[in-house]
């Protein structure tokens, strides 16, 4: 399971001495981004979305850092060879730019003063004796053509090569600018014109000539960064997930093994985030399916348990029945005393009968909550008192002592006064019945926030702790030698728990220093409901 960040990262930092001013303020800043980085990563540990989008971004970062490394590497190759005049093109401009900076350039008066002191010949014829000379050379190693003509384009100097008297000059402003943007240009003439001036007059000054040609290589975009980059975003966003789909598998394998009945089984949960949360849903699933069935199996036995008990219950006294009828049929008797005495034996064996059959009936319905409740809002303290009067005698002549601690505060519930004393007429009964003798049965009632609680004590065999869970079952006895004429139906428990359990309240036995304790708890109600 992914463990959780710790959340206060300034325990390490205090062994550091960060008192003096740069370095608490540095100190509080790698607190700060520590605690950052601890709430998003615990975000981040929480959500499968989150994780995703991280995975996503490290696995772009990584690819793109790639694809640009590898462009630089690999990114162009050659496609094929190409001639080339753009160095030619460049090579006359370059030729031209340096004439016309010759011919435009002015030195200071004072140089000029003093070039005329030190040469008879003025400054201007000087230049101008320099452009003729660079004009021969042009001429004769580059081939280069040049032309100086005035604003409307009149030729007002040229080269030996040259045979032009007026030049077009947007023509040639034209043709100049295309051929320098032109990827395509062929083996023509090329112009190129500068502002000069010459000889005291503005001018321009045209170098023509053929390009000279070179062989160059066309490039292409190579295919392998683009490539490797795909390449290293799959094979990285596969590694940081295969974590993940091997948890995935797992849970699907999980679910195929509970699906073929192994309820004992759990899938293991490994981390926080969604995956983790349908892990722990699959176990609570699984546990409340096992849960269910072994309930279901436990109610199957029950009702097996049921039909068997309600059998042997049954058939005992309708046999004793039967038997005395047969013998009042076949005139099996001596004298009409005995007579009596069968036809009271019948009788009284008919009544426990019904006695069985309206508590099976009875339980039958309160379990199916078929039977309507009509509640009203009583004093719980005076309906215990009142039934509490009715079992004074049977208590004495049993050899038992109800004691009774009831306070005087009027302790409303909102109840079915006929069945809730059915209930506890049936824990009397049992106190009274199985208490040990001579002894007490102790009836307490106690208020607990907004709850009663009514507890009936009496002394009697420790239980184990199987019987005693066992004590609401419906036709449980703890001792199995009992039967219906010694230890009642065995659902009087069953009854008194499905009709408190109706008023949504809870009713359960502990046991203690040899005195076995009955608990009812309702919830508390408003006075005069």
């Amino acid at each position: 399971m992914i463990r959780s960040y710790e959340l206060d990262p300034s325990s390490r930092l205090n062994r550091f001495p960060f008192t003096w001013f740069p370095f608490n303020l540095v100190r509080k800043m790698i607190v700060l981004i520590r605690r950052l980085y601890c709430i998003v990563m615990n975000h981040v540990s929480r959500s499968i979305r989150l994780q995703l989008i991280l995975t996503f971004c490290i696995c772009l970062a990584a690819s793109s850092m790639l694809y640009g490394i590898s462009y630089n590497l690999f990114g162009e190759m050659r496609s094929r060879a190409v001639i080339d005049y753009q160095y030619g093109i460049e090579q006359i401009d370059s030729e031209a730019r340096n004439m016309a900076r010759g011919l435009n350039s002015q030195p200071p008066d004072e140089d000029e003063a003093f070039a005329e002191e030190a040469n008879p010949i003025p400054a201007a014829l000087h230049r101008q004796k320099e452009f003729e000379d660079r004009v021969k050379w042009m001429v004769g190693d580059q081939k280069y053509k040049v032309l100086v003509t005035d604003l409307e384009g009149k030729v007002i100097f040229r080269s030996s090569n040259a045979a032009e008297t007026n030049v077009d000059i947007h023509n040639v402003i034209s043709n100049a600018m295309n051929a320098r943007t032109d990827r395509e240009y062929d083996r023509k003439e090329f112009s190129s014109f500068y502002p000069v001036n010459y000889n005291g007059q503005k001018s321009y000054l045209l170098v023509s000539g053929i390009p000279e040609p070179h062989i160059t290589y066309m490039k292409g975009d190579s295919p392998m960064p683009i490539l490797g980059a795909i390449a290293l975003f799959i094979f990285l966003f596969y590694f940081l997930t295969q974590r993940k789909m091997r948890y995935v598998e797992e849970l699907a394998g999980g679910l195929r093994i509970i699906a073929t009945g192994n309820l004992d089984y759990r899938v293991i949960e490994r981390s926080d985030d969604e995956f983790g949360s349908l892990a722990r849903d699959m176990n609570l699933m699984v546990e409340d399916l096992q849960r269910r069935i072994e309930e279901e199996r436990r109610n199957e036995r029950l009702k097996n348990e049921l039909i068997t008990n309600v059998s042997h219950d049954l058939r005992t006294p309708l046999t004793l029945i039967m038997g005395y009828l047969r013998l009042l049929h076949d005139k099996g008797y001596e004298t009409p005393e005995q007579a009596e005495g069968y036809i009271g034996i019948a009788y009284n064996k008919s009544e426990k009968l019904k006695l069985l059959i309206d508590d099976l009936f009875e339980y039958t319905k309160l379990s199916n909550r078929d039977v309507p409740l009509y509640k009203k809002g009583v004093p719980i303290n005076d309906v215990l008192d009142q039934l509490l009067e009715e079992f004074v005698t049977l208590a004495e002549e049993q050899q038992l002592t109800i004691s009774r601690h009831i306070p005087k505060e009027k302790l409303y519930v909102q109840i079915d006064v006929d069945k809730m004393i059915r209930v506890f007429e049936n824990l009397l009964a049992n106190a009274l019945k199985y208490s040990l003798k001579p002894g007490t049965v102790t009836v307490t009632v106690a208020r607990d926030h907004r709850y009663v609680t009514i507890r009936v004590s009496n002394r009697s065999d420790m239980l184990a702790d199987n019987e005693l869970q066992q004590l609401f079952e419906r036709f449980y006895r703890v001792d199995t030698s009992r039967t219906s004429n010694t230890g009642g139906s065995g659902l009087g428990l069953a009854i008194a728990k499905s009709i408190v359990e109706s008023h949504d309240g809870s009713i359960w036995a502990e046991q203690d220093s040899g005195q076995l304790h009955f608990y009812v708890k309702l919830k508390l109600a408003s006075a005069g409901i």
